[in-house]
């Protein structure tokens, strides 16, 4: 068995190339899709943040759910934020509370300002790390100025890989 084997083994299968429609949004990481208002956290289930979804993680891998630049990572590596060429500011916030965790079970895999595509990696965590610190592993996706798009919609409710398309935004 090779390394990219083993890789694939340990974190589930990298989704095949994407290729990437502008105004759709794709799903950053597998798992279960739920509502925004499910998510255990105040600010954030009250779309407070931005429009989208939660997501309850199958892995820890988290790719790109669009083409974009890299608009900024969280310090403490639990965030990450792209930004589409039409303008869409998307945020991926891996469990609730993480911020506490300083760090402590994420791997950012690239930089702020750095140009991605839909299914690159972003960043990997360790379930079982956020899990024993007693936190919520559901990971927040929003667009968060939802509010400069006539419409902003995520599907919720279904099972879905890495790289699945799952919502859009339009103008």
């Amino acid at each position: 068995m090779g390394l990219l084997d083993k890789l694939k083994n340990k974190l589930g299968s990298t989704p095949a190339a994407i290729t990437a429609i502008p105004g759709r949004l794709y799903a950053p990481l597998a798992g279960t899709l739920v509502p925004i208002e499910e998510i255990p956290d105040e600010v954030i289930s009250q779309g407070i943040l931005g429009q989208g979804c939660g997501i309850q993680p199958d892995n820890g891998k988290v790719v790109s759910p669009v083409d974009g630049v890299v608009s900024g990572i969280a310090q403490t590596l639990h965030a990450v934020g792209v930004t589409t060429a039409e303008g869409a500011e998307l945020l991926i916030h891996v469990g609730v509370d993480t911020v506490e965790m300083n760090g402590e079970g994420f791997e950012v895999a690239v930089k702020a300002g750095q140009h991605v595509v839909c299914g690159q990696l972003l960043l990997t965590f360790d379930l079982a790390t956020i899990e024993q610190a007693g936190h919520p592993t559901v990971t927040t996706f929003v667009v968060t100025n939802a509010d400069e798009f006539a419409e902003v919609t995520v599907t919720t409710g279904l099972h879905v890989n890495a790289g699945q398309e799952i919502g859009s935004f339009c103008k």
